[in-house]
């Protein structure tokens, strides 16, 4: 994913992002959330009358692609995904008060599944949480 960052107000605006990522995201969220990223749990055994660690081995893969053309998409922080487009990034900039370009920074990220999906749940603003405190740490 490529982040758009307001290095001024400290968050990511948004990202832009392939298909292939939108659709495993997409296929992810398919998942129940017990499939996901748990490794191990707890169930009660009625014949030892216990509680019994039972691991999970559910690998969770992307769907397969289904299309060939180039497709690029906008990931606003709270997750919300649009087809990406020139007057949508330009809407946005003014929709966030942005006033000087020159605050503006690009970078290019990569995260795990797990990561992403505890940010998923602690906030509503997923990718500022999910990467500031790294990009900060850079500088």
């Amino acid at each position: 994913m490529k982040l758009l960052i307001d290095t001024k107000a400290g968050k990511v605006l948004f990202a832009e992002a392939e298909k292939d990522c939108v659709d495993f995201h997409f296929h992810i969220l398919s998942l129940p959330v017990g499939t996901v990223g748990q490794r191990e749990y707890y169930a009660y055994c009625p014949e030892c009358d216990e509680d019994v660690v039972r691991r999970s081995t559910i690998n969770v893969a992307p769907p397969a692609a289904t299309s060939t053309g180039f497709v690029t998409y906008m990931v606003m922080d709270d997750l919300v995904i649009t087809p990406m487009s020139t007057i949508s990034s330009i809407t946005l900039l003014n929709k966030f008060n942005v006033e000087d370009v020159a605050v503006l920074h690009e970078k290019v990220v990569h995260f795990g599944m797990e990561e992403a999906l505890k940010a998923s749940f602690e906030s509503k603003a997923v990718l500022t949480s999910l990467f500031m405190s790294s990009i900060q740490a850079e500088k």
